[in-house]
């Protein structure tokens, strides 16, 4: 069963939302810690391969 590049970017999304909100929640006095910045580099990384993954499916789709 193949799971279409648009599943896999909204579940891509939604990770980078899960990032987000932990940076956020260990944020303490100020973002500057690592887990912060670990969490926070994760989540631009899943918006990237969501990006990447909508735009595969729009190639897709005009190739048909």
């Amino acid at each position: 069963m193949k799971i279409s590049p648009t599943v896999l970017a909204w579940i891509y999304v939604l990770m980078g939302v899960l990032f987000i909100y932990l940076a956020v929640e260990t944020a303490e006095t100020t973002i500057w810690n690592f887990g912060t910045i670990v969490f926070a580099v994760i989540a631009a990384v899943d918006f990237g391969v969501a990006i990447r993954l909508f735009t595969v499916n729009q190639a897709m789709k005009k190739s048909k």
